[in-house]
């Protein structure tokens, strides 16, 4: 603006207000209008009504849903801590068996026999070898070292596999983690009850049981041992806990059992092996059935190769060469015999054990083999198919120590009825050599003669008795050694008439027969019963000079760890029953038997032997028993159920097992001869015509005709040489 006069005045702002009064704002410029849009159409009324349902039922269900997932978590994490509070230190639970073992040593030193759960030591993720550790993550939880102690994904897929399947999403297949599977191994914590539980096995029976109510509770405590113990801790416990067949308990102790070394050093062919047992142990023990175990060793090489764990060259040597059992492992030597041995020793040293327990045996498992194998080769080529007829064996040293045991034809069976020591059957003509035993102790000798003619008995209770021989002619006289060469019942009788029941009584029983022995005259022929392992142990005193044996198989039982034995026996000889010359004649009679009598097929060649065959009334018990200057062995055959065997006697398939059996074991062995006198070395016999005196040459009632020449070791009829070439005279 200008005044006048053309001069420029001051700008200065023009007071519009006062001091006191506020200003007014600028009116707001008004914006331009927006282009009109078309009004959205509105959802018909079903659908807007539908969709504030559902909008309404989320909200409800969120509103509820994350408080009752707020609770879970705070219960769970509760029962969490209540879990993590109650878990004993990790050593308590390494081993948690309330019963020990008894782990069985031969005559070597060298294991093949356990009993009970054995637990081979401690061993842990650290130091147990990896390709073991790998085995089992890869076939049990490949996401193990991954989640907290439970796998969602595992059980998801678990419940997919289970109703796919046909059963319950909780039935069947369960997607337990390795951890959740330690909590069962330790039964979440519950302790073993005597009280509550008949048996270490019926509690872990009931551990096993899966419950809904038991899955739930697997997840905190789960939990809580992963934050107790770690990852490698509970794999520990895995390694130490878990049962793995054969009555091994613990990886260390299956490593040992099947393998014969540490779990620290399996290979991978035998960490599959391993890994392969926790999904059936009884099933896929090698023990039982080695080709299911390496089918499934397969398996897990597999996962393990998938995931990493082996290289292609490593997975190509592992199948190529699959894993097998250590020598002792396969023979699997000597079930019968590590049975009879627990049943000899103190219940709470053996089946009672609450220790582990050490014993030292007498078994020799070389001669174990031998035995077995030559019973299978008989029943194999020399019995008819679909025989059932049962067999046993037992080889001992002359002091009684038992060398080996098969009690019946399944001789890798632990637990079964064992022939050898509980079946007490009649002996038959086995028990002859005890009758003449006890006259030679009177003073007769092998060349005394006893008749072989008719004789009738009058038996109090019973009436007349008259034994028969096995062929219908008698010989007339003879000498006790032909007598009992040839199995003579009529003189055998006469003999025991002579000398005395009693006397015949006492000899068996002091040899060791046991059982009650029969009362009448039938004694002489072998009515009593007796064990196997009994009248081997009774021909064993007849070897060894007259005396005693107490058949044993127990050396030295001592607790593991321990360097002082609780108890030990180095033999079983016991009192003299006969005279050792008495037992040198006897044993001279016995050598007859095998070289022209009913045991000719028992020979061996280059060797002297000495034996009994042995066959009962209707055929239903056949035996041979013999020696050579090592060992004595006797062999039984019959049918369990006590039927008649056919076409079976003593001197036939029983001497042919003695035969096989002493073949293998003496071969190698210089031959050495039995300590025996011979027939040239005793006084002549007396012949009919003479004085038949008690306590003389010759026996009395022998009702002699008129005088006769003396018979010689060749005499025998026709029907004498066939009945020895058939071998069925007993």
């Amino acid at each position: 603006m200008k005044e006048s006069g053309g001069r420029k005045t001051p700008l200065v702002a023009e007071r519009r207000y006062s001091a006191t009064s506020k200003p007014k704002p600028a009116p707001a410029k008004k914006p331009k209008a927006a282009k009109r849009r078309p009004a959205a159409r509105k959802a018909p009324w079903p659908v807007r009504l539908l969709t504030g349902f559902f909008r309404l039922v989320w909200r409800a269900v969120w509103g509820v849903g994350w408080r009752l997932g707020a609770m879970g978590a705070i219960v769970l994490g509760l029962a969490t801590v209540y879990f993590y509070a109650q878990l004993p230190p990790l050593e308590a639970l390494i081993d948690a068996r309330t019963k020990g073992s008894v782990t069985m040593l031969d005559r070597d030193g060298q294991v093949y026999a356990w009993r009970g759960e054995t637990f081979g030591g401690q061993i842990t993720a650290d130091t147990v070898s990896p390709h073991l550790k790998n085995a089992i993550v890869a076939t049990e939880d490949k996401r193990f070292y991954r989640h907290l102690g439970i796998s969602p994904r595992g059980i998801a897929s678990a419940i997919r596999i289970n109703l796919a399947e046909g059963r319950g999403p909780l039935e069947g297949n369960g997607g337990s983690t390795i951890t959740q599977q330690v909590a069962k191994l330790i039964c979440l914590g519950v302790p073993y009850d005597p009280a509550q539980w008949k048996s270490e096995a019926d509690y872990e029976a009931d551990c096993r049981v899966s419950s809904k109510w038991r899955k739930l509770k697997e997840v905190p405590f789960s939990f809580a041992m992963e934050a107790k113990y770690g990852k490698d801790n509970v794999l520990t416990l895995y390694l130490n806990r878990a049962y793995l067949g054969a009555g091994a308990r613990g990886f260390e102790a299956a490593a040992q059992r099947y393998f014969g070394k540490s779990a620290n050093e399996v290979t991978p062919a035998e960490a599959a092996m391993l890994a392969g047992l926790l999904k059936a142990p009884t099933r896929y023990a090698p023990t039982a059935n080695l080709e299911r175990a390496q089918g499934r060793a397969e398996v897990v090489l597999g996962l393990m190769h998938d995931q990493g764990y082996l290289t292609d060259a490593q997975f190509a040597d592992a199948k190529a060469h699959p894993a097998r059992l250590s020598p002792a492992a396969e023979a699997r030597a000597g079930g019968y015999f590590a049975d009879w041995v627990m049943e000899s020793g103190p219940a709470f040293l053996t089946e009672d054990t609450t220790e582990d327990v050490i014993i030292r045996t007498t078994l020799d498992q070389g001669i174990q083999k031998k035995a077995e194998e030559a019973l299978d080769y008989v029943l194999a080529n020399k019995v008819k198919e679909g025989s059932k007829a049962q067999a046993a064996i037992v080889v001992m040293s002359a002091d009684g120590a038992v060398r080996a045991m098969v009690g019946g034809r399944k001789s890798q069976v632990n637990g079964a009825f064992n022939r050898a020591t509980q079946a007490l059957r009649q002996t038959g003509s086995t028990f002859k050599p005890f009758v003449y035993a006890a006259a030679l102790d009177m003073g007769y000798t092998m060349n005394s003669v006893v008749e072989d003619a008719p004789l009738t008995l009058y038996v109090k209770g019973s009436g007349e008795w008259s034994p028969k021989n096995y062929t219908p002619e008698f010989r007339g006289f003879l000498t006790l050694t032909d007598a009992l060469t040839h199995s003579i019942n009529t003189a055998t009788v006469r003999v025991s008439q002579a000398v005395g029941l009693e006397a015949v009584r006492q000899v068996a029983a002091d040899f060791g027969l046991q059982s009650e022995l029969a009362q009448g005259p039938a004694i002489a022929l072998g009515a009593s019963g007796a064990t196997l392992l009994d009248m081997t142990g009774a021909y064993a005193g007849i070897l060894n000079g007259g005396s005693s044996v107490h058949p044993y198989g127990l050396v030295e039982l001592r607790i593991q760890g321990d360097d002082a034995a609780l108890m030990g026996q180095e033999g079983g000889m016991g009192e003299r029953v006969i005279s050792q010359d008495a037992a040198r004649q006897l044993t001279y009679m016995m050598t007859q038997v095998v070289e022209r009598g009913t045991g000719q097929r028992a020979r061996l060649e280059g060797r002297q032997v000495a034996g009994k065959t042995g066959t009962t009334s209707d055929y239903r018990d056949a035996w041979f028993i013999g020696f050579t200057a090592d060992y004595v062995t006797g062999v039984w055959m019959g049918n369990d159920d006590n039927k008649p065997l056919t076409g079976v006697t003593g001197g036939g398939l029983p001497a042919e097992i003695w035969h096989e059996v002493m073949a293998r074991v003496e071969a190698g062995l210089p031959p050495t001869p039995l300590p025996m006198i011979r027939p040239e070395d005793v006084p002549a016999p007396a012949w009919p015509g003479q004085t038949y005196e008690a306590g003389g040459q010759g026996f009395p009632n022998a009702q002699a005709p008129a005088p006769a020449p003396a018979p010689t070791s060749n005499d025998q009829t026709i029907l004498d040489i066939l009945g020895a070439i058939l071998g069925r005279r007993d």
